[in-house]
């Protein structure tokens, strides 16, 4: 029996100055910040559990493990597209795959994963993420 997919849900973004390293592109660490930016939102505007809603419960992802491929430059004022989903999600944490497109070459600029691990925002530690969490963030395509 073939697994279902989840869904994916896109961000748009566009290059800044403070973006931009010695080399004239997009520095590698902007990425990162783009991928958390985006799913910042989405938690809130697509899944409908923001990211404050865990605080109210003592919760707070935190990346466990990080895979990014650079295939090509964004350069100053490049608009982009941030897609991500979840992969996989269970009590451990969950795995959200991403991709970076560039708007007007419609070609991918970088791809790849975070591996997420809830944490007890008192104790600091790996916490079990709730059913009822597990379920609100299964969201099919």
């Amino acid at each position: 029996m073939e697994q279902q997919k989840y869904a994916t849900f896109e961000t748009e973004h566009r290059v800044r100055p403070d973006d931009i390293d010695m080399f004239k592109h997009v520095h590698n660490s902007k990425y990162f910040d783009y991928v958390l930016a985006a799913r910042y939102e989405q938690m809130d505007t697509c899944y409908g559990m923001a990211m404050e809603k865990f605080m109210e419960r003592g919760f707070g992802w935190v990346v466990r493990t990080a895979h990014v491929d650079y295939k090509r430059a964004l350069v100053m004022g490049d608009y982009f597209t941030v897609r991500t989903g979840i992969e996989t999600i269970d009590d451990k944490g969950c795995r959200v795959a991403f991709a970076i497109i560039n708007k007007a070459t419609k070609k991918v600029c970088c791809d790849g994963w975070f591996d997420y691990t809830m944490i007890d925002m008192q104790t600091g530690r790996a916490a079990k993420i709730p059913q009822d969490i597990i379920e609100h963030y299964q969201i099919y395509a």
